[in-house]
C-alpha cells in the first residue's frame, strides 16, 4: 500500500507537457524502426540489378530467392530475438537502463549495414544480412521497452491514445523512407543519366548506383542518433522504481522532477519485498494471466501472418494501376524511384491514417472493440478479394482492386496491428510487464516470418509455366488471400481471450492492487496475533 499515493498520482495526472515529450521520445524509436525494417524493400530491386546481372538476359538481374529471403528476412528473425531479450532485461535492470542500448545497436547497425564490404555478390550480401540482423536485435529491444515505459507514465484516461500514438510514428516512418528514397533517386537521376535496360543493359545501371542503396540504408541511423541524449535523460519509470526496485520514495521523488504532481518524498514509506510475487512459469501466473498472454500473442502471430504477406499481390497492385511499367523499361535508379513513389503513396493512403484513427478512437471505443472490428473487415476484405480473384484481375475491375487493397490495410491499422501493441504493456504485472510484451511481440515478427516468407512461395502460381525465377509451383494468389481470410478469422476468435483495460489503471488489470491489500491483510493479522500472544 506504501506505493498507492504515486501509483494514484500518476494515474489521475493532468495531460501534460512531458507526456507528448515521452511520445516523441519513445516515437522516434518507432520512426526509426519502421524507415530500418521497411527501407530494404525500396533497394532489393536495385541490389538486383547490381550485383546479379546476366548477360543477355531480357530482363534486369534479380536477387536469387533465397538471397531476397535472408535479405528481407534477416532483421525480422533479428527482431523477433531482441524481443525476447531485452524485454527480459527491461524487468531485470530497468526500462532506463537498457532504453539506450537499443538505440545505440540500431546507430551502429545502420551505418555498418551501408557499409557492407566487398564488391563480390557473396561478400556484400553476407555482410548486409550480418549487420541488418543486428539492426533488427536492436529494433526488437524498442517494442516491449517503448510500450512500457509510456504505459508506465501515463494516465489512465488516455493511456490507450499514448502507448498508440507511439506505435503510429511507425507510420511516418514509413513516409519517410520513401521520401527520401525519392529525394535520392531524383538527385542521382539528374546527374548520373543513364539509358533504359532494353536499350542498354550494362548502361542502365550507373556505378555510382552503389552508392544509392547504401546512403539510404545509413540514414536511417539519423534520427535514432538525435533521440539518444534524450532518452538518457528520461527517469525510470516510477510504476518499475515502486513495485519491482520496491523504492517508493525515489519514485516520488523521479515523478516530481518531470511531472507537475504533488507527492513528498518524506511521506512515503518505503516498500517492503511482497511475499505474494510470483514468477512467469509459475502456476499462480498461469491461473490469473495465462490465458492473457496467449490472447496477446495468438492475435499478434495472426495479425502480422496477414499484414506481411501484403508483399503478395503489392507487385500486381502497382502495376496495375501503372504505377511501375516493366523493369525493362527503366533504369536501375529510375526503378527505385517508382518503387518509392508507390509505397510512399500506399503509406500515405491507407497506413498512416489508419495508425491515427486509432490514437484518436482508443480511449473511447476501447482496445477490444478496434480489434475485433478490424480482424471483421480484414477478413470481409481478404475473402472479398480472394473467392472473385479472377473478377479483379480484369482490367476495368483493378481501381476497385486497389480500394479493397487500401481499405484492408487501414483496417489493419486502425485495428489489430495498433491494439495488439497497446494490450500487452497495460494486463500483466510491473515485475513481467516488458517481459510479456516482449513474448507476444515476438510471436508476431513469428507470425510476420511467415507471411513475408511462407506465403511467398505459397502464392505462386498452379501453373509451373507461370512460377517466378527460383520458385516451385505453390496454391496461387486466390487460395493464399481465402487462407488468409481464415487467418483473419481465427485472430477475431481469439480476441476473446484478451482483457478491456480502458478507463482502468495498470494495477487493476494486472491485479497487483490486489496483491498489496492481501500483502496488508497478512500484516495485520501477523501483528495481531503477536499482540493476543503477549496477552
Amino acid at each position: 500500500m506504501a506505493a498507492d499515493n504515486v501509483l494514484n498520482a500518476l494515474d489521475v495526472a493532468k495531460t501534460q507537457w512531458y507526456h507528448f515529450t515521452a511520445i516523441v521520445i519513445a516515437g522516434m524509436g518507432f520512426f526509426t524502426d519502421a524507415y530500418d525494417l521497411f527501407c530494404i524493400s525500396l533497394v532489393t530491386k536495385l541490389l538486383g540489378r547490381i550485383y546479379y546481372h546476366v548477360d543477355g538476359s531480357p530482363k534486369p538481374g534479380t536477387l536469387p530467392p533465397n538471397v531476397s529471403a535472408a535479405v528481407n528476412g534477416v532483421a525480422l528473425c533479428g527482431t523477433l530475438a531482441g524481443q525476447l531479450f531485452f524485454g527480459w532485461l527491461g524487468d531485470k535492470l530497468g526500462r532506463k537502463r537498457v532504453y539506450g542500448l537499443t538505440l545505440m545497436l540500431m546507430v551502429v547497425a545502420s551505418i555498418a549495414s551501408g557499409l557492407s564490404f566487398g564488391s563480390e555478390p557473396k561478400a556484400v550480401m553476407t555482410t548486409l544480412c550480418f549487420f541488418r540482423f543486428w539492426l533488427g536485435f536492436g529494433i526488437g529491444g524498442d517494442y516491449p521497452l517503448s510500450a512500457t515505459i509510456m504505459s508506465e507514465y501515463a494516465n489512465k484516461k488516455t493511456r490507450g491514445a499514448f502507448i498508440a500514438a507511439v506505435f503510429a510514428m511507425q507510420g511516418f516512418g514509413i513516409l519517410a523512407g520513401g521520401i527520401f528514397a525519392i529525394i535520392m533517386s531524383t538527385i542521382f537521376n539528374a546527374i548520373f543519366k543513364a539509358p533504359t535496360y532494353e536499350v542498354d543493359p550494362i548502361a542502365s545501371t550507373v556505378q555510382q548506383a552503389d552508392y544509392l542503396w547504401r546512403i539510404i540504408l545509413m540514414v536511417g541511423a539519423l534520427p535514432a542518433a538525435i533521440t539518444y541524449y534524450w532518452r538518457m535523460k528520461m527517469p525510470e519509470t516510477a510504476r518499475y522504481t515502486a513495485l519491482v526496485a520496491k523504492n517508493a520514495s525515489q519514485a516520488a521523488k523521479d515523478m516530481s522532477k518531470v511531472m507537475q504532481v504533488e507527492i513528498k518524498p518524506d511521506n512515503v514509506p518505503p516498500v517492503q519485498e511482497s511475499s505474494n510475487s510470483f514468477g512467469l512459469f509459475s502456476k499462480h501466473f498461469a491461473r490469473r494471466h495465462g490465458l492473457h498472454l496467449l490472447g496477446t500473442a495468438s492475435t499478434w502471430f495472426l495479425l502480422d501472418i496477414a499484414f506481411y504477406s501484403q508483399n503478395l499481390f503489392q507487385k500486381d497492385i502497382f502495376t496495375a494501376v501503372g504505377w511501375i511499367p516493366p523493369a525493362k523499361t527503366m533504369n536501375a535508379i529510375d526503378e527505385v524511384y517508382r518503387i518509392a513513389k508507390a509505397q510512399t503513396l500506399i503509406a500515405l493512403c491507407s497506413t498512416v491514417p489508419g495508425y491515427w484513427f486509432t490514437v484518436a478512437l482508443i480511449d473511447r471505443m476501447g482496445r477490444f472493440a478496434i480489434q475485433l472490428m478490424g480482424f471483421s473487415c480484414m477478413t470481409l476484405f481478404m475473402f472479398a478479394l480472394g473467392i472473385p480473384y479472377h473478377h479483379w484481375t480484369l482490367k476495368e475491375n483493378r481501381i476497385g482492386f486497389v480500394i479493397m487493397y487500401a481499405l484492408t490495410f487501414f483496417f489493419a491499422n486502425f485495428g489489430p496491428n495498433s491494439t495488439t501493441f497497446v494490450v500487452p504493456a497495460e494486463i500483466f504485472p510491473a515485475r513481467l510487464r516488458s517481459t510479456c510484451h516482449g513474448i507476444s511481440a515476438a510471436a508476431g515478427k513469428a507470425g510476420a516470418i511467415i507471411g513475408a516468407f511462407g506465403f511467398l512461395y505459397a502464392a505462386q502460381s498452379q501453373d509451373p509455366a507461370k512460377v517466378d525465377a527460383g520458385y516451385k509451383p505453390g496454391i496461387g494468389v486466390r487460395n493464399s488471400l481465402i487462407v488468409l481470410g481464415f487467418i483473419n478469422f481465427l485472430g477475431l476468435l481469439l480476441t476473446f481471450l484478451v482483457p478491456e483495460s480502458k478507463g482502468k489503471s495498470l494495477e487493476e488489470m494486472s491485479r497487483e492492487n490486489e496483491e498489496a491489500r492481501d500483502e496488508t491483510n497478512v500484516v495485520e493479522k501477523d501483528t495481531l496475533n503477536r499482540s493476543l500472544s503477549y496477552v
